[in-house]
């Protein structure tokens, strides 16, 4: 549990970075990268891709879904 924290707050720490330049402080990474998390392993899924084993797996299913997650929203506020 507390891995899966820790992964979901990497995840989104390194997402927000990515895609923004900064973070979304702990909690928003946090949730984002526990949602991301979800998001990136059906993408994955999806791809028929199995994505790395172990920690690093999650973690770079977790960013992958995380960035997804805020270039969507990304899309939505520019629309509007």
């Amino acid at each position: 549990m507390i891995g899966t924290l820790i992964i979901g707050i990497l995840a989104g720490w390194l997402a927000g970075k990515l895609m923004r330049g900064g973070g979304y402080g702990l909690i928003g990474d946090l949730v984002l990268g526990l949602v991301g998390g979800v998001v990136g392993g059906w993408i994955f899924a999806q791809l028929h891709v199995a994505g790395p084993p172990g920690a690093i797996g999650s973690l770079v299913t977790a960013t992958v879904g995380a960035i997804v997650l805020v270039w969507i929203t990304h899309l939505i506020r520019h629309a509007a």
